[in-house]
């Protein structure tokens, strides 16, 4: 078996070295820069493409180029570097850590697991990436990519088979390298641009000959089952003139501290035909909207002026409202 593993190995390192997307955290770094820009990519890639990743970390890392810069800058300037990812808490840990490591670390990253998964925003995945990318140790992360590697690769198909416990077994058979941040990347990067998820180039894979899928001539990827919570919610709008009334969210966790239409979450109404439906993180959102007028203050608002919302820092949701209110 440890013949397969390091043939699997080198096949995939070969792979990579040739055909590897030439991405902005993967130049030739010094150690410090190292860590930083892959925290930076890492935290950005946990619910992100990699393609839509590109611009964003670009802007970001010219702007906030190390660890002193992102601990000490302000809220709101950060998250407008974030806009249009989405998952804010991301960032917000993101600054946290970058705090942590500024106070209690020098200004450099921990370089175990234990002491990685103690920063806020970082768990398994994202620590295993670390020790991999940034400190060349061999670990191999299990993210989307490289589980669809080894479901397709060992033909995992019933419920037992493909959840994350067995996976983690399972990718055993990836073997490791002492080029353990290559490997990782050429894990990730076969999953990406080879083993899609729909229509995977077989003909280009350099695990061809070894793909008990390939074999079979069966590349569905049976996914677990994680159920979306349903909630529902009543939103309402307050308009004056061209301007409408916005508050900073202190109540729910998701998209905490942004601006946000009020709203309150309610039992499950009997007309839903005409709910506005969003997935955010594990939720399915059904939202009514309910035009209102304002009676006294409410608190933590403010107005804002539609036709000027660049000029804002507002969450995707919030910018979906208003896209909606317009064709209404």
């Amino acid at each position: 078996m440890h013949m397969t593993k390091s043939i699997l190995t080198n096949k995939i390192l070969y792979w990579y070295d040739n055909n590897k997307r030439p991405l902005p955290w993967r130049k030739k770094l010094s150690q410090v820069k190292r860590e930083y820009y892959t925290l930076v990519s890492e935290f950005m890639l946990q619910q992100t493409q990699v393609a839509t990743v590109i611009p964003y970390f670009n802007n970001f890392i010219k702007d906030i180029p190390d660890i002193k810069s992102l601990s000490k800058i302000k809220e709101h300037k950060l998250l407008k570097y974030w806009e249009g990812l989405g998952y804010y808490s991301r960032v917000r840990n993101l600054k946290k850590t970058a705090q942590i490591l500024e106070k209690n670390f020098n200004r450099r990253l921990p370089s175990t697991i234990e002491e990685l998964k103690l920063l806020p925003g970082i768990g398994d995945y994202t620590s295993n990436a670390i020790m991999a990318i940034a400190f060349n140790k061999p670990f191999i992360p299990l993210d989307g990519n490289i589980e669809r590697v080894i479901k397709r690769l060992l033909n995992l198909k019933l419920p037992k088979e493909i959840t994350k416990d067995n996976l983690v077994k399972s990718k055993k058979i990836l073997g490791n390298s002492t080029r353990a941040s290559a490997y990782a990347q050429a894990l990730m990067e076969l999953g990406a641009l080879i083993c899609r998820p729909k229509n995977p180039l077989c003909h280009q894979c350099p695990l061809i000959r070894n793909c008990k899928s390939f074999k079979k001539k069966d590349f569905e990827i049976i996914k677990e089952r994680k159920k979306k919570i349903d909630k529902f919610y009543l939103l309402e709008v307050y308009k004056k003139n061209n301007k409408f009334l916005l508050i900073k969210n202190t109540k729910f966790n998701f998209l905490k501290n942004l601006q946000i239409f009020p709203m309150k979450q309610i039992s499950k109404p009997d007309n839903l035909a005409k709910a506005l439906n969003f997935k955010i993180s594990n939720m399915n959102m059904n939202v009514i909207i309910k035009f209102s007028k304002l009676k006294g203050a409410i608190s933590n608002s403010s107005w804002i002026d539609s036709s000027r919302l660049d000029d804002y820092t507002l969450p995707t949701f919030t910018k979906k409202i208003f896209n909606y209110l317009k064709k209404d």
